[in-house]
């Protein structure tokens, strides 16, 4: 492994600093602390610094040199509704509120490598160094991005970094193409008449309409669509009636839908939408189907994955990147940025657990997790990673 010496050296400091993130957890838009505390470092180390970007998005330049060249990096600002269960000294001091996807860690990482290019950089052109709110809920991204995100800060690429429990400490994971999936959500609603649950003969039950839909959905994924192309259709709530006895007037169920192409998509919910039509028609019912595409899926550029990969490889050794990853079905914000810009998405292993000392939850170090805890072993590998991508890219 080839960190850079000054970041491992500071490794102590950019620890101070997620923990102190990690302390105080703020959800969505509302990281006006952490924002501060971001754009306070990036003044202080002579970035130039634009606050409000996207609401509450901070984003700070560095240029050196000539050349009209520009690279981003990226890293999430926001915590989750999730009530820690952890009692270390550096839990969150904030009821219903966690870092439980490693977001302070990701926020350090890019901190320690911008402290390190300000002081001993070498690359011809500009940094721009982009710190998002709202990446678990909101699209932080889209929100930078409809602000003039790229106008105001031009990149010629973009890159981000997501650690990831289960890949060895340290190690990376990545590919080209898709790495994450789409996410969209729907909510189906039923309208029948209620009735004396002893006399149904005399309603329309949306209940039962709502069970043969539920089923009929099912034959979407595995009829309808293409077997090699990935997607999940899962319904995760059904919601009907009051009491025991009585047939109710609505019921609605509603899940979640991903998958790695906008074809798919599209073919999934055209196909829900005429499955529910016709299924609630079958049993004399009224129907709605509310779909909302959130996050499209992250696909990474090739020429720019590759790129990547050889700088990983160069830092921590080939056996330690994996080029061909498993790409995942959770979803990232991040694919608004893919989808304006060029560039790589890629994981960095946060281990198996192992770094967790006295006071961690009984819980797995999973990701969304009451347990969970960023492996602080990751904030030198990831920031020399930052640094050695923009030593490449703007060489």
């Amino acid at each position: 492994m080839k960190l850079i010496d000054s970041i491992q050296a500071n490794a102590g400091a950019l620890q101070a600093i997620r923990r102190d993130i990690h302390a105080h957890p703020e959800i969505g838009y509302d990281v006006q602390r952490t924002a501060a505390l971001v754009a306070g470092r990036l003044e202080q180390w002579g970035f130039a610094v634009t606050r409000e970007v996207g609401k509450t998005g901070v984003v700070g330049t560095l240029t050196r040199g000539s050349s009209t060249r520009a690279i981003g990096l990226r890293a999430d600002m926001d915590a989750l509704p999730v009530q820690e269960a952890n009692t270390f000294a550096h839990r969150s001091t904030v009821a219903g509120a966690m870092h439980a996807c490693g977001h302070d860690g990701h926020t350090a990482m890019l901190l320690g490598a911008a402290q390190h290019l300000a002081a001993h950089g070498a690359f011809d052109g500009t940094v721009n160094v982009i710190f998002q709110p709202a990446e678990e809920a909101g699209g932080g991204a889209r929100a930078m991005i409809d602000d003039g995100l790229f106008e105001r800060f031009p990149c010629d690429a973009v890159f981000g970094l997501h650690n990831w429990p289960g890949i060895p400490e340290g190690d990376f994971a990545v590919r080209p193409g898709a790495l994450m999936a789409s996410t969209s959500l729907f909510r189906i609603t039923l309208r029948g008449a209620g009735c004396h649950a002893a006399m149904p003969h005399l309603g329309r039950d949306p209940v039962f309409a709502a069970g043969q839909v539920l089923s009929a959905l099912q034959g979407i994924v595995t009829r309808n669509r293409n077997p090699i192309d990935g997607a999940v259709l899962s319904v995760t709530q059904i919601h009907a009636g009051e009491a025991l006895n009585v047939v109710p007037t609505d019921a609605w169920l509603g899940g979640t839908v991903r998958t790695f192409s906008d074809e798919t998509l599209d073919l999934i919910e055209r196909r829900m939408k005429a499955v529910v039509a016709a299924t609630a028609s079958a049993f004399d019912c009224e129907s709605e189907v509310d779909f909302e595409r959130q996050y499209p899926a992250t696909i990474n550029d090739p020429a720019q994955t590759a790129l990547a990969v050889e700088v990983m490889r160069n830092l921590v050794g080939d056996e330690h990147v994996n080029a061909t990853a498993e790409p995942t079905m959770a979803a990232e914000d991040f694919s608004f940025m893919l989808r304006a810009k060029p560039g790589c998405y890629a994981f960095i292993g946060n281990g198996s657990g192992d770094h967790r000392a006295v006071g961690h939850g009984a819980g797995p170090c999973l990701l969304h997790n009451a347990s969970y805890d960023f492996n602080d072993a990751l904030l030198p590998v990831g920031a020399s990673y930052f640094v050695k991508l923009v030593e490449r890219f703007l060489g």
